[in-house]
């Protein structure tokens, strides 16, 4: 498995479905960071997004102002993150720090930005790349239904501003960033239990621990395209599970939580252009 290397519009490697160009309609970008190309030093070497970690408050500026640099005139608006369902639509003139788990723009330059270090980030557009999203799904975000709370204010948003009908899940394409992988993910049963409850097909996504009794590993990513698969929503990219996507192995690539305890975050945008 090859190594996911930075380019300047965030994840690529010899594989297409991990390139963040590949699945996007004309006029919407994406990127996704890493560790690299910031001022932090250890433990949120380099560059952490995050300002709720401890890191100094200049060091955060910095690479705040470096991430968006790299979206040539978009704005990056970051989310108090909570864990929950609350999706936000965003403006220029949105507050940075609004308190919300995903948020989606109709505007052009107004990036919709996530930040995680082992929770799965997920980015969304529709095929004429007239709205785009973005959510932040822990596992308690996910079971809850952040996903399904997504594509719904995606459907409204596109319908009032683009149609006279509401949009198809079948037209939304998504993709799905680095998190903890299914290896590394170890749970209790009142996580499986909170997924059976909601959606039975996601007792494929729990193996049992190998060495820890009523324990389970869970697979983040798998248990997000199950639920994308059960709204309708077919074109789905990104991250497929494999070890190359997870945040705790890849060290030198992506922050982790679970791996570090104190650490930096690492963020994804997704934004429009305005029409040439």
């Amino acid at each position: 498995m090859s190594r996911l290397t930075p380019s300047v519009d965030g994840l690529t490697s010899d594989v297409p479905s991990r390139s963040l160009s590949a699945w996007l309609p004309a006029g919407v970008h994406a990127l996704c960071t890493m560790r690299e190309g910031g001022v932090s030093p250890a433990p949120f070497e380099s560059l952490n997004l995050g300002d709720h970690v401890q890191d100094d408050p200049a060091h955060v500026a910095e690479n705040r102002r470096r991430l968006q640099a790299r979206l040539d005139g978009a704005v990056p608006i970051f989310l108090q993150q909570v864990h929950g369902t609350q999706v936000v639509e965003l403006h220029a003139d949105t507050p940075q720090g609004t308190t919300a788990d995903a948020c989606l723009t109709t505007d052009a330059e107004v990036a919709c930005t996530i930040m995680v270090a082992d929770c799965l980030p997920l980015l969304f557009t529709d095929e004429a790349g007239h709205v785009v999203a973005a959510a932040h799904a822990g596992w308690r975000g996910l079971a809850a239904g952040v996903i399904e709370e997504t594509v719904q204010a995606m459907r409204e948003a596109s319908g009032e501003a683009h149609a006279p009908q509401m949009l198809q899940a079948h037209a939304l394409r998504v993709w799905l960033g680095p998190c903890i992988g299914p290896d590394a993910f170890e749970v209790g049963p009142e996580v499986r239990d909170a997924f059976m409850a909601q959606h039975a097909p996601s007792a494929a996504f729990f193996k049992p621990h190998p060495s820890h009794a009523n324990k389970w590993l869970a697979d983040l990513a798998g248990l997000a395209r199950s639920r994308l698969q059960a709204l309708g929503v077919h074109v789905v990219a990104g991250n497929d599970s494999t070890s190359a996507w997870c945040t705790v192995t890849q060290a030198s690539q992506f922050f982790s939580y679970r791996r570090d305890g104190q650490t930096g975050r690492f963020a994804v945008c997704i934004w429009r252009r305005v029409a040439a």
